[in-house]
């Protein structure tokens, strides 16, 4: 075979790259001999992808409930694989930073269209059989959902709002977790007590949450956004592009869920609690915690009504 300049640039550019990691370019070229050619299914795992879908009862609408909310772990995996990039980038371009938001907003609008999936793809006679069996899980335990929150803006706006007076930039992460808006859904009301639910989510994940909190301190979402030009911070696209993250994250996409678990959950007479035994409606709905990443760019009257 005849050896044309550019496949004697690519075996340079070969040789290059090996040598810099101090490794034999023939070495990798005898590999690739013996190396089988890829296929979709191996490339993407699809055995192993759709090994992950275990009922744990016989009633077949369980199925569309357990891959549902995989599908949802997986685009919250891809948004948080896109806010990793944006707030590791120490001066962000407002090119990049809007083409990044853009991209997670789509994650976001994706999701939040979704939802009929859920709430008319299942016979409410079907979930209310199966959701005893997953007692006490709660998707309130989405670790990755915690920590969009986390990336996306600065933490006092993920405090209760009955603490946030007490609570500054100063406070220590441990103190102001034990104050994060979701911790309210997860204790009795009336001893304060921490229920089953939220213990073993910490168990899980607390530490990580801390971490978590401390490394985006400063580079979240909100952080950087500030860092752009000042012209930039003011540009119309932009503030109705960084408005429609916020209101599609904490407003649309919440109601979204709100109504399809109302759904089911009310759809016979009794008690309706939640699976973790949680006050699903004053912890999601939008206008009890008022969950806004960035108050600074709405009005005062959106701010006093959101969610309404």
């Amino acid at each position: 075979m005849e050896v044309t300049p550019k496949i004697k640039e690519q075996l340079d550019q070969l040789h290059d790259k090996f040598e810099a990691i101090n490794q034999n370019t023939s070495t990798h070229l005898e590999g690739l001999l013996w190396a089988k050619p890829i296929t979709y299914w191996d490339y993407i795992q699809t055995d192993a992808l759709l090994s992950l879908q275990t009922q744990r009862t016989t009633l077949p609408d369980e199925m569309v409930f357990v891959m549902y909310h995989q599908v949802n772990e997986l685009l919250f995996k891809m948004i948080l694989w896109e806010m990793n990039q944006l707030c590791h980038n120490e001066k962000p371009t407002t090119d990049y930073f809007t083409e990044k938001l853009g991209r997670i907003s789509r994650y976001f609008d994706m999701l939040t269209t979704s939802f009929d999936i859920m709430k008319d793809g299942m016979e409410p006679e079907q979930y209310l059989k199966f959701r005893n069996t997953l007692t006490p899980a709660s998707g309130f335990q989405s670790a990755q959902y915690r920590l969009i929150e986390f990336s996306s803006t600065d933490l006092i706006n993920l405090i209760d709002n009955r603490f946030r007076p007490t609570i500054d930039r100063n406070t220590p992460y441990e103190h102001a977790f034990e104050h994060l808006y979701w911790q309210a859904a997860g204790k009795d009301y009336h001893t304060g007590e921490k229920s089953y639910l939220i213990l073993e989510f910490e168990r899980k994940y607390k530490k990580v949450f801390l971490d978590w909190m401390e490394e985006y301190n400063t580079i979240n979402l909100w952080r950087k956004f500030k860092q752009l030009p000042e012209a930039d911070q003011k540009n119309p696209e932009l503030v109705a592009a960084m408005r429609h993250y916020d209101k599609t994250v904490n407003i649309t996409w919440v109601m979204g869920h709100f109504n399809a678990a109302k759904k089911y959950i009310e759809s016979v007479p009794g008690n309706h609690e939640a699976t973790g035994g949680s006050d699903w409606k004053k912890y999601m709905l939008p206008k009890y915690q008022k969950r806004i990443f960035f108050p600074e760019l709405w009005t005062k009257e959106e701010l006093d009504n959101w969610g309404e």
